[in-house]
């Protein structure tokens, strides 16, 4: 698989890279939407949560262990953060490649903000008119 994170992880492309061991990398995302907006990696290709493994274990682990590392060196670890992971087209997936956006650095509005597509289909799956 050749594309952005890839060429990341091989030091082709650059990138602010915040943290990084043998199984993840972590760094800053290029459009953030928050103070704190790091990207994080696994160095393996995962295409997605919904095709997660049980040999992609120790991967996994280590992309919440490295959230926790960051939000410590980004002193967010006690205001708080969000973790984030889109999965597929309907989950908002842009990339093919597994990754989780470390977020915060100040309040965080509501967990899902809908597109008014969808919203639509909310109130016509609730009744409402």
């Amino acid at each position: 698989m050749d594309n952005i994170f890839t060429k990341i992880i091989n030091k082709t492309e650059p990138a602010n890279i915040v943290y990084e061991n043998d199984y993840v990398c972590c760094f800053d995302d290029k459009f953030p939407n928050a103070p704190v907006h790091i990207l994080i990696v696994p160095k393996r290709y995962i295409k997605s949560l919904a095709t997660i493994e049980e040999d992609d274990a120790k991967y996994l682990s280590e992309i919440l262990l490295a959230s926790n590392t960051i939000a410590k060196m980004k002193k967010i670890d006690e205001s708080g953060f969000r973790l984030i992971s889109n999965c597929n087209y309907d989950g908002g997936q842009e990339i093919e490649y597994l990754h989780f956006h470390l977020v915060g650095g100040f309040r965080l509005g509501r967990m899902l903000n809908l597109p008014k597509e969808s919203k639509r289909k909310m109130k016509e799956l609730c009744g409402e008119t």
